[in-house]
């Protein structure tokens, strides 16, 4: 995996199928990273990803997106917009994270959200689109 990344950290365990535009070549992974089956990462620009972060399956984290007005996009424009994820975090299954997002330090993201604006540090959030529910609390630590 550190042949095929810009960045991968040691323990880093990818399910496969995985899928990426450059062959991950703009995907920055730290350290303990698990990636579940059916990752896709649009890595038109780049991925950065911290430590210890959990993804899990049919994942995609889109770094590319179209014009809305219709004359750009029909001459195949395309931008492309960094995202960021923190350290600690858990992307549940089937989230969508959108380009130029920014997810805070150990945050979770609930199954099937749409993550369209960014997300700030310890809290929980989820939806379509994705909107913070609330802070995680020491008693989260009793609801194992």
């Amino acid at each position: 995996m550190k042949e095929v990344f810009a960045e991968c950290g040691e323990d880093c365990y990818i399910e496969l199928p995985f899928h990426a535009n450059w062959g991950g070549h703009h995907v920055h992974f730290g350290s303990g990273i698990y990636v579940n089956s059916n990752m896709t990462m649009v890595d038109d620009a780049h991925i950065y990803v911290g430590d210890k972060v959990m993804f899990g399956p049919n994942v995609s984290v889109i770094t590319a997106a179209h014009p809305i007005e219709p004359e750009l996009r029909a001459r195949g424009l395309q931008y492309n917009r960094d995202v960021h994820i923190g350290d600690n975090v858990w992307i549940g299954t089937g989230v969508i994270i959108l380009p130029g997002v920014h997810i805070g330090k150990n945050s979770v993201i609930g199954a099937g959200s749409v993550v369209t604006k960014d997300v700030s540090d310890n809290v929980v959030a989820f939806g379509n689109p994705c909107r913070v529910i609330r802070r995680i609390e020491p008693q989260d630590v009793r609801n194992i």
